[in-house]
């Protein structure tokens, strides 16, 4: 059984495991190594926790899959909503994706980040 409480450190021994969130044709350099250090998943899929890691891609996002609680570690991921808003956001700084919410999500820089989703 997996521990119900613990720290989330992002250069724990945690294994990195392949990611495949970001299509091929929306990475913005020759980098493609996407990948997910999970801390936790719910049993029944509700939520999961851990940290990702992407090099700089471009993508527009119809509808958010999940709805998202990140914390920047470290790089820089510009959001602009369907309203055309554009946002930056980098190390330490928090942010929240609803699900269903239509974006373009733009990682300028190699970006790592914890997260917390749920369904």
């Amino acid at each position: 059984m997996a521990a119900n409480t613990f720290k989330i450190m992002p250069e724990s021994s945690g294994e990195k495991k392949p990611s495949k969130l970001i299509p091929a044709n929306c990475f913005t350099t020759d980098e493609t190594d996407e990948t997910t250090m999970r801390f936790y998943d719910a049993e029944d899929g509700s939520i999961a926790t851990g940290v990702w890691e992407c090099p700089p891609c471009k993508m527009e996002i119809p509808a958010y899959p999940v709805n998202e609680m990140m914390t920047i570690i470290s790089g820089a991921l510009t959001i602009t909503n369907e309203a055309g808003v554009e946002e930056t956001f980098g190390p330490g700084e928090v942010v929240f994706a609803a699900k269903g919410s239509k974006m373009t999500w733009h990682i300028t820089e190699r970006l790592r980040k914890y997260y917390m989703t749920s369904h």
